[in-house]
């Protein structure tokens, strides 16, 4: 299993970036994607999921509702993450995960940086 992020930046407020996830070595539908990210200081908190093949339903952290759109390709076994109006609070490592026959899976990172 491999997941491979991309597509952090440095960005100003109110600004977006797109964040990528390209998974392998599983099949990609059968399994919950989400994305998680932690700030400096903090703990690692979950930010958004997407379902499976049988649960197409996606969910989000209260402070990202409306702005950041979680969704997959599965033709490119990848996760995407819209962030759009960007908050200095965004700022953090974003990792991307799946839990896959009881164990936890997660990429390597990506840095996104909101400045005010």
């Amino acid at each position: 299993v491999q997941l491979v992020e991309s597509g952090g930046g440095l960005v100003q407020a109110g600004g977006s970036l797109r964040l990528s996830c390209v998974a392998s070595g599983f099949t990609f539908n059968w399994y919950t994607m989400n994305w998680f990210r932690q700030a400096p200081g903090k703990e690692r908190e979950w930010v958004a999921s997407s379902g499976d093949d049988n649960d197409r339903s996606t969910s989000y952290i209260d402070a990202v509702k409306g702005r950041f759109t979680i969704s997959r390709d599965s033709a490119r076994n990848t996760l995407y993450l819209q962030m759009n109006n960007l908050k200095p609070e965004d700022t953090a490592t974003y990792y991307c995960n799946s839990p896959i026959r009881g164990r936890n899976y997660w990429g390597q990172e990506t840095q996104v940086t909101v400045s005010s």
